[in-house]
């Protein structure tokens, strides 16, 4: 048996894309089961054509075998959908300290959630705090980034878009 929990293991590893954060940071480690020597871990995408799973899924069941997990086994659960809201307080916290702008969190809904035309809500500038900024491509290293650039301290930035 291990010598360290399997879901403290999972939570570690991190995002091939955005390595500042953990699996846990950004809310796709669903669940880890172990029995003794073997563990099954279920992980999220953050969109269904991720090109990034296959990649996490070899670093998570990695780092299970070197932590001495023998039997390893990495599910991948569609339903429900991954969330930008599933990012944790931390992972917001570790983006905007890496110079990216965290996405926004959507508002607490029941029942039919209506359609809204029109601008988005301002992205905050990670660098200076401010909301005059400007989207300047909607897609950036990654499909899940988009880029920036504010008009008060002309700074580039990315932000990660809220799904």
């Amino acid at each position: 048996m291990a010598a360290v929990s399997a879901h403290a293991v999972a939570a570690s590893v991190a995002d091939p894309e955005l390595p500042q954060l953990t699996l846990e940071d950004l809310g796709i480690l669903r669940d880890v089961r172990e029995d003794g020597d073997s563990v099954i871990a279920t992980i999220t995408p953050t969109y269904s054509g991720c090109p990034a799973m296959r990649e996490i899924s070899h670093d998570l069941a990695h780092r299970l075998q070197q932590a001495g997990y023998r039997t390893v086994e990495i599910r991948t659960q569609l339903s429900p959908a991954w969330t930008s809201d599933w990012i944790t307080a931390t992972g917001r916290a570790k983006l905007a300290a890496a110079g990216i702008a965290p996405p926004h969190t959507a508002p607490v809904r029941t029942g039919p959630v209506p359609l809204t035309l029109g601008s988005r809500p301002a992205v905050t500038c990670p660098h200076c705090g401010s909301t005059n900024t400007r989207e300047t491509a909607a897609f950036s290293a990654t499909a899940c980034k988009s880029l920036h650039r504010c008009s008060d301290c002309s700074e580039p930035f990315e932000q990660v878009k809220a799904i």
